[in-house]
């Protein structure tokens, strides 16, 4: 009797090691959460896959956000809901100005033509010296924010000759659409939608006067605790960059749908598109140095900032990666 008592408790005593060793083992994989936006290359990282399969290796699991924006996303990286994730230039500006803990970890190539100034198609204004004194809508803070500061320099006029009306995208196609502002400064897959559907006129691009880079950015903490992570994250997006390079077809079949745009405005958003992810150049940190100072001039950011205190220097054999 004895015998079976025991042999019973020691049955119980190994299933409830089990169970424990099930539950510490899932304690102890880690959780990498990707802030994303409906438009880019995580979007099409986040479709194929590829990044789940390479980071179980690790115990790592792959959480996903998506956000509306670039100065929404980088509050959810500010608060702590995400880990990493992707804007334009302007906003890691603004983020690190309000004392956000972050890194820039890589950044796409120029984009210079997938942002710009747009005017109704029935606009008698045919350049940005005719701005000056009308309404300007755009999303406060992101990378349209600084095309326009440049715009308007290269034309001769100062950012306070226009007024600006301060919208997210969609409320700003409706202030557009119903004539209330007389200029849209705005990036794609929006661009390219408003050209298309509402015939909009560009004004003015990037091309010269803003690279439009996509930066990736990461939470210091996370970076530092985890570099093999942040190395494995970004050699998948470098090479899913690459892919969509050379099939903007095939990235416009995947993407379109999610977008709910036609295949024609998302193929015309997706060649204009940068890829191929890299990490920060000197050049690249010292672009971004002069945004940082020019919203600094504005007082648009309370306060100057060191760009390159907040670079991520990758481990040397990952840099060396073309």
């Amino acid at each position: 009797m004895r015998t079976v008592i025991l042999r019973r408790g020691l049955v119980a005593l190994f299933a409830a090691a089990v169970s424990f060793g099930a539950i510490v083992q899932a304690q102890a994989a880690e959780t990498l959460r990707i802030g994303y936006q409906k438009y880019g290359t995580l979007v099409l990282l986040k479709a194929k896959g590829t990044l789940e399969k390479r980071l179980a290796a690790q115990g790592v699991n792959v959480q996903w956000t998506e956000f509306p924006g670039g100065p929404q996303l980088l509050e959810g990286l500010n608060v702590g809901s995400i880990d990493f994730g992707v804007t334009g230039e302007t906003p890691p500006v603004f983020a690190q100005a309000a004392g956000a803990d972050l890194l820039y970890v890589a950044y796409e190539p120029p984009a210079p033509t997938s942002e710009a100034i747009l005017v109704p198609k029935d606009s008698t204004i045919k350049s940005v010296a005719e701005l000056k004194g009308k309404k300007i809508v755009l999303n406060k803070g992101s990378n349209v924010h600084y095309l326009l500061v440049r715009a308007l320099e290269d034309a001769g006029l100062k950012y306070t000759d226009v007024q600006t009306v301060f919208l997210p995208p969609a409320d700003a196609r409706a202030a557009f659409e119903r004539g209330s502002v007389d200029a849209w400064v705005i990036w794609d897959p929006y661009q390219a939608a408003a050209e298309k559907q509402l015939q909009a006129r560009t004004l003015r691009d990037g091309t010269g006067i803003a690279d439009n880079h996509q930066f990736y950015l990461a939470t210091k903490p996370y970076t530092e605790q985890h570099p093999q992570v942040i190395t494995a994250l970004i050699e998948e997006v470098r090479a899913v960059g690459e892919w969509s390079k050379a099939n903007p077809q095939e990235v416009t079949e995947q993407v379109a749908p999610l977008l709910g745009l036609p295949a024609d405005i998302t193929l015309t958003s997706v060649k204009r598109q940068g890829y191929g992810a890299l990490f920060l150049t000197p050049e690249v940190v010292a672009a971004q140095q002069k945004i940082a100072d020019s919203f600094y001039q504005l007082k648009l950011i309370p306060k100057p900032l060191s760009i390159k205190d907040v670079i991520w220097t990758p481990p040397a054999a990952v840099a060396k990666a073309p």
